[in-house]
């Protein structure tokens, strides 16, 4: 079909329409190639995610080269991102922050100090300076909570306690390691690590979190009543109105717009359920955040990534990144007996938080391209060993409970 439209289109791909033409079939591609391989992975039961970053991969200039990365793509992959983060923050009610008790929170806090201080070692023991250890580390923070969340669905054990200790501890991780990204991405704008900038990224960041959520959620509440009298595609166009804007507030504030995003789509969460927008909003992230995915493998170096010193970095960071989720839920959740291996191993994943955050790492040149190559390798071998371990062991804990 689309030979044929290039076909007849004739005259009109004259020298000033030649440009649209290679971008149109350069998305072409890109959103084939996300779809195939997307559908390939779950097949074979690993996330899409990873079959998406293998599209890329695929179809860059490493092996077929059919696709080349450029300014749109590059900017449509950052749409890709906000509307991830904004779908994220739409399954994410403050309220449940408030009730998932103790145990979640000493997980996340764990989850973040011991993956940080592994990931900060490795990068200081790698020679690198302190702005890039200190990114590895952000990096090792992130956890998927769409993945996780999806494995527990299919398992059918959602509503057990280790799994509403994983989300809530998954949730709190993406707040803070979020806000640690904007840190170290506002760092890697200046020429020096100081305490004093340091402190003051940090207040700005949490600062514009509370000040969303502070006016956010109260103002939902009171405008819901003339919400409901709109249609659902004016309702869609609010929602994403609200997102976009955050967004842009974020970036104004100093801040990753997808933290602008993830916040939007908190506040959109308390009403989420009486105006049933959130169909619409999944539509339009389930096409733009493939193409993020399948843009982060266009970016990798397939040189890079099959040498040896970034295999057996990436192999020894990917033993830190687990080691340090891992312990951490263990220590959090140890109240919970057996289970709490279950938690740890369920916030071993980085998936799409992992991707954004290397993406937004290596677009602000904070790290090269040997670092993001083992950055992804570990990104890649948690969101695809992680579920897997974490079906077997569930399978095996759960009965010896229930016995």
């Amino acid at each position: 079909m689309l030979a044929l439209t290039l076909l007849l289109s004739g005259s009109a791909l004259a020298a000033g329409s030649e440009g649209s033409a290679q971008l149109l079939l350069g998305l072409f591609w890109v959103v084939l190639a996300a779809t195939l391989c997307g559908a390939l992975a779950g097949r074979l039961g690993m996330p899409a995610v990873v079959g998406q970053v293998g599209a890329g991969l695929l179809i860059g200039p490493g092996v077929l080269n059919l696709v080349q990365v450029n300014d749109v793509l590059l900017s449509l992959a950052e749409l890709g991102a906000v509307f991830l983060l904004f779908m994220v923050g739409l399954e994410t009610r403050f309220r449940d922050l408030l009730a998932v008790g103790k145990e979640a929170v000493a997980v996340a806090l764990l989850g973040i100090a011991l993956p940080l201080g592994l990931g900060l070692a490795f990068g200081l023991w790698q020679n690198h300076g302190l702005l890039t250890a200190l990114f590895i580390g952000t990096a090792l923070v992130a956890t998927s909570v769409g993945i996780t969340a999806k494995v527990l669905q299919e398992l059918g054990l959602l509503d057990a306690r280790f799994a509403q200790i994983i989300l809530g501890a998954a949730i709190i991780d993406d707040i803070l390691g979020l806000t640690l990204l904007a840190v170290v991405s506002g760092l890697g704008a200046g020429e020096s690590v100081g305490a004093g900038k340091v402190a003051l990224i940090l207040g700005l960041s949490l600062g514009f979190v509370a000040l969303v959520l502070a006016l956010g959620l109260p103002l939902i509440r009171r405008f819901e009543p003339r919400l409901r009298s709109l249609s659902l595609s004016r309702m869609f166009n609010v929602a994403v109105v609200v997102g976009l804007g955050v967004a842009a507030l974020s970036t104004v504030a100093g801040l990753a717009p997808i933290i602008g995003a993830f916040l939007a789509g908190m506040v959109l969460a308390e009403i989420k359920d009486e105006l049933e927008f959130e169909t619409k909003v999944h539509a339009l992230e389930a096409f733009l955040a493939p193409i993020f995915f399948v843009v982060v493998g266009l970016q990798v170096d397939l040189g890079v990534l099959g040498s040896a010193a970034v295999l057996v970095s990436g192999g020894v960071l990917t033993l830190l990144a687990v080691a340090g989720k891992l312990l951490g839920g263990v220590l959090g959740a140890r109240a919970l007996g057996q289970e709490a291996w279950l938690v740890g191993v369920g916030m071993v994943p980085r998936g799409e938080v992992g991707l954004i955050v290397i993406s937004l790492g290596l677009a602000a040149g904070i790290i090269t391209g040997p670092v993001y190559a083992q950055v992804l390798l570990m990104v890649l071998l948690t969101t695809v060993l992680a579920p897997l371990a974490l079906r077997v062991l569930a399978r095996r804990v759960q009965p010896a409970q229930g016995g």
